[in-house]
């Protein structure tokens, strides 16, 4: 019995213009485009970080299918959790002083969250990989150090793992090594492959 042909691959669309996240999917060689997704950010009132960071991934992700009902799209957020607290992007040097000041000596959560939509066939899937860093004791020299030489401010957290800032941690517990980044690809294999994206 001859074998079933194999169905074409869906498009896919990355919900961001993280150009992190693009590097990120770009290593999996599958053609994919990019659409900014209009979503308001604005935490709701007792919202968790992880909660938070579901309901982000997942608004971006279906936000921008509704532009591209045939495309498999990807959403992704992150938010840096201390001890409960959601913890935003600096914007800037003094942020991100303050930022690094009150991270150092703690354990602070990444929940990186990420959804996968296709609305012409119906699917959709959300997921969490949380990213558990510990944070050296740092002196204010440190920080000032870092700060200028990696300049994070569009970083949740104040800090590049995949670079400088790998320095400034003693620790980091996690099941997907991509997920402190900004996009957890293994998950990202997962669920495309389940919507209808060819990987290998």
């Amino acid at each position: 019995m001859p074998a079933r042909p194999t169905p074409p691959s869906r498009p896919l669309i990355l919900g961001s213009t993280s150009r992190y996240r693009r590097e990120l999917l770009s290593r999996l060689r599958i053609p994919f485009d990019t659409d900014r997704p209009q979503v308001d950010e604005t935490p709701q009132p007792g919202e968790t970080p992880a909660g938070l960071a579901r309901r982000l991934a997942l608004a971006k992700a279906r936000e921008v299918a509704r532009r591209h009902p045939s495309a498999v799209v990807i959403g992704s957020d992150q938010v840096a959790d201390l001890h409960g607290e959601p913890l935003g992007k600096p914007g800037t040097h003094e942020r991100a002083v303050a930022q690094l000041q009150r991270l150092r000596g703690q354990t602070v959560v990444f929940q990186t969250a990420l959804a996968v939509v296709c609305l012409e066939s119906g699917f959709e899937q959300v997921d969490l990989a949380p990213v558990s860093v510990v944070f050296r004791p740092l002196s204010d020299a440190e920080i000032e150090h870092y700060l200028r030489a990696e300049q994070p401010y569009d970083c949740a957290g104040s800090a590049k793992s995949e670079g400088l800032g790998i320095a400034l941690l003693e620790r980091i517990d996690n099941d997907d090594p991509t997920a402190l980044v900004g996009l957890p690809l293994i998950r990202t294999c997962r669920m495309i492959r389940a919507a209808g994206v060819h990987v290998l």
